[in-house]
C-alpha cells in the first residue's frame, strides 16, 4: 500500500516489487498500483486483507493507520516503511524495506500486538455506526472556538462534565500522538489501558485519566453543542448532533504490528522527539 500522491513511494515500489517477485513472492497490490510492477494484479482495498499474508505500507503514519483499518480484524500483520516525517508507527527505513519484508515473511521479526479501540457512534435518532482505531478518537469543536460541555462516564459511572475544547480517548499506541501534544501521559505500547485527556480544559483540576483496558468510556454530547466533530485516527470524521453518544471500548482483536528488533519504544521517543535530551545550555 502506497502513500497517496507520493512519487517516492511509487519509485520504491518500482524498485522493490521486481526484487520481491524474484524471491518467489506473489505481490498483491491495491488497485491502480499494479501498473507500477508488471505481472502483478490489484485488488480493491477492502479485498486486500483476505488475499495477503503481510501488508506492507510505504508511507507515513497516516498511511499506516489507514492500512490497519483494512487488516487488523483479520489478524494480518502490517509492516510500515517510513516515508513521512515522524514515523512512530512505520518502523523501517527505505533502505531496510526489502530485507525487513523478507524477514517478516520468514517469521524472523518480532510482531507486537497493539490494543485497538472499538468506537460506536449512537445517534439521537437511534442509528449507529461502529469503527475501529489504533491511536485515538477525538471529540472537539469543528469550526468554532468555543468550550464544549462533554459528559464522560466510565463503565456507566459518571466521571465528570468536561468543560474543554474537546476530549481525546487514546490507546497506549496513541498516547504519543494527539494525547501527548495535549499534555497526556506516555504509556508503553504493551499496556492494556485507555487514556482520557481533555483538550485545553477550562478547569485546571480536569487532568488526564488512565483507565483499565477493559473499561467502557461513554461521551455524551450536550443539547447545546454546535459544530462538534468526532474524528477517528485522524482518518474519519463525523459531524455530531445534540444528544449523540459515543461509546469506546477495547476492540475484540488487536493489531499485529511488525517491529524492529533494533529499535524499541524509548528509542523511537528519543530519536523522533529528542525525549530526555539535554539542550546545549544545560551541558
Amino acid at each position: 500500500m502506497l502513500k497517496r500522491g507520493s512519487a517516492e513511494a511509487r519509485d520504491i515500489l518500482r524498485e522493490l516489487g521486481p526484487r520481491l517477485r524474484g524471491e518467489g513472492l506473489e505481490l498483491v497490490l491495491a488497485r491502480g498500483e499494479e501498473q507500477l510492477v508488471p505481472g502483478t494484479h490489484g485488488l480493491a482495498e477492502d479485498e486486500l486483507a483476505a488475499a495477503v499474508d503481510l501488508l506492507v505500507v510505504l508511507g507515513g503514519d497516516g498511511t499506516f493507520l489507514h492500512g490497519t483499518a483494512l487488516v487488523a480484524d483479520r489478524n494480518v500483520p502490517i509492516l510500515g516503511v517510513n516515508l513521512g516525517s515522524l514515523g512512530f508507527l512505520t518502523a523501517f527505513s527505505r533502505e531496510e524495506a526489502e530485507r525487513a519484508t523478507l524477514a517478516a515473511l520468514r517469521g524472523e521479526l518480532p510482531i507486537q500486538e497493539r490494543m485497538r479501540l472499538e468506537v460506536t457512534l449512537l445517534r439521537a435518532d437511534g442509528t449507529r455506526e461502529v469503527r475501529s482505531a489504533l491511536n485515538d478518537c477525538v471529540v472537539n469543536q469543528g469550526a468554532i472556538a468555543r468550550l464544549l460541555d462533554l459528559e464522560a462516564l466510565l463503565d456507566g459511572t459518571r466521571i465528570t462534565i468536561y468543560k474543554a475544547d474537546g476530549l481525546i480517548i487514546a490507546t497506549p499506541t496513541g498516547s504519543t500522538a494527539y494525547n501527548l501534544a495535549a499534555g497526556g501521559p506516555i504509556l508503553t505500547p504493551d499496556l492494556q489501558a485507555l487514556v482520557i485527556t481533555p483538550i485545553c480544559p477550562h478547569t485546571l483540576t480536569n487532568r488526564p485519566l488512565v483507565a483499565p483496558g477493559g473499561s467502557r468510556v461513554t461521551v455524551l454530547v450536550g443539547r447545546q453543542a454546535e459544530a462538534v466533530v468526532l474524528t477517528i485516527d485522524g482518518q474519519l470524521a463525523r459531524q455530531l448532533e445534540p444528544g449523540d453518544r459515543i461509546e469506546i471500548q477495547r476492540a475484540a482483536r488487536p493489531l499485529r504490528m511488525v517491529v524492529s528488533p533494533a529499535r524499541g519504544a524509548f528509542d523511537v521517543l528519543r530519536q523522533k522527539l529528542h525525549w530526555g535530551e539535554r539542550s546545549p545550555a544545560d551541558v
